[in-house]
């Protein structure tokens, strides 16, 4: 007897049955809405289906980093192309990337996968002609005027020698303002393009698989009127306003004084005029609490300090803790990697371990903003510095994309910093949004 592995599908709406047959007619097509509506799981099927037939045989899978496109695009909570393609997919490498090798009915086609978040990203995809784009989160993607730089453009250029190219973008929305609807999704849409183009947006309520009881779950997660409350539940653009992090009092909790921390970690912004802020993070069960925070400000006091004074005053402020003592394992300071002298002077004492940090602002605020609303990581009473800057730090409504005001704010850096660094953090807020 032969077994065959199904894929246990939910039944489709018609909205979404409808976006996947306009894929017949059109090669440009974008899903925007909010999460767990569907709309990936409709460009991985469109994918799978082109792939089958077309004649080219390179493509290309992207996302922010290329973790976020393996998990979104290979995966895709078990309906990605390594689902759909089972027993027909192996992974390896295609000139040093990442790829999905896909045996179909015209051929081995050779899925690339890359990140496209940072302004050197473009490097990774250079050298190939691809058919198929598909990229996940197209918000998150590097984008500038310089076609030879910009990650969007130069992927769109990568497609221009294709027998038969198709582009497929999925996003959450995000400021109404961004360049990504000026430049391209609302341009073509308004515009057209030669040969198709196809728009649409989803909710929740789209995806038939997800229950009330379940969207309730989703939504308790979120803080109500929160600017990611909006982008994800309800799935409007929306300009982000007041402040980054309007949970933050919640969030201010003792550490279990009866538990045993199974790991620490320090965090360090050295932000400009002299400003120094460090938290000490110690991990009880799976919650990572931030213990205590040492703060100077240059400014403030009048006496700027050296790096070599700031190693010192660190070790002092550790003495008690006994994580600096002989023989124990190094510690881990995630710290901006822009503090270059700094972390020379770190890595000369031999006593810790040093990780730059990932500093991306928009993506670091959101998910930072998740670990605090669903208790991922809390802050202890004596962080007053902490809290100071929590209850005052804004969104910058000025500016055309999501930043904050940039001021009283070196704490806030350091503790995301400490988030997006720290992968089992980030793991877990994704899973929760997504399962």
């Amino acid at each position: 007897m032969t077994k065959t592995a199904t894929i246990n599908w939910s039944p489709f709406s018609k909205k979404h049955r409808d976006y996947i047959r306009a894929s017949l007619s059109n090669w440009f097509m974008v899903a925007e809405g909010a999460i767990r509506s569907g709309k990936t799981i409709d460009n991985c099927i469109i994918a799978s289906m082109y792939l089958e037939t077309c004649p080219d045989k390179i493509h290309l899978a992207s996302g922010s980093t290329i973790a976020n496109a393996k998990m979104n695009i290979a995966d895709c909570n078990g309906f990605g192309l390594e689902h759909l393609f089972r027993g027909r997919c192996r992974w390896g490498k295609y000139e040093h990337n990442e790829a999905l090798y896909i045996k179909t009915k015209t051929g081995t086609k050779i899925v690339v996968f890359a990140g496209g978040g940072k302004a050197d990203s473009y490097k990774k995809i250079l050298g190939n002609s691809y058919g198929l784009w598909i990229a996940t989160e197209i918000n998150l993607h590097y984008d500038s005027k310089n076609s030879e730089t910009s990650f969007i453009k130069v992927a769109l250029g990568r497609q221009v020698a294709s027998k038969k190219p198709m582009v497929l973008w999925d996003l959450n929305p995000c400021n109404p303002n961004h360049d990504i609807y000026v430049n391209y999704i609302d341009k073509y849409q308004e515009e057209g393009l030669e040969g198709g183009y196809h728009y649409q947006h989803f909710t929740i309520a789209d995806n038939l698989s997800v229950t009330p009881e379940r969207r309730a779950q989703i939504e308790s997660t979120y803080t109500k009127g929160s600017v990611w409350y909006r982008r994800d539940i309800l799935g409007e653009r929306c300009k982000p306003e007041g402040l980054c992090y309007p949970m933050w009092e919640k969030a201010i909790e003792d550490a279990p004084k009866d538990g045993y921390a199974s790991d620490y970690c320090l965090s360090i912004d050295y932000g400009t005029y002299n400003a120094f802020a460090c938290m000490l993070w110690a991990k009880y069960g799976e919650v990572w609490y931030a213990i205590r925070e040492y703060y100077y400000s240059g400014r403030t006091e009048g006496v700027q300090k050296s790096d070599e004074d700031y190693a010192r005053d660190i070790e002092g402020w550790l003495k008690d803790t006994g994580l600096l003592s002989e023989g124990s394992r190094r510690l881990k300071v995630i710290i901006d990697p822009s503090a270059s002298s700094f972390i020379t002077v770190l890595d000369q004492k031999r006593k810790y371990h040093v990780i730059p940090a990932e500093n991306d602002v928009e993506d670091g605020i959101r998910e930072t903003a998740n670990a605090l609303q669903n208790g991922f990581i809390k802050i202890c009473p004596c962080c007053e510095n902490w809290a100071k800057e929590a209850g005052g730090y804004s969104w910058d409504e000025k500016k055309q994309d999501d930043r904050p005001v940039k001021e009283k704010d070196h704490l806030m850096d350091s503790m995301r910093y400490f988030v997006m660094t720290m992968q089992i953090v980030t793991i877990n807020m994704r899973r929760l949004r997504r399962r």
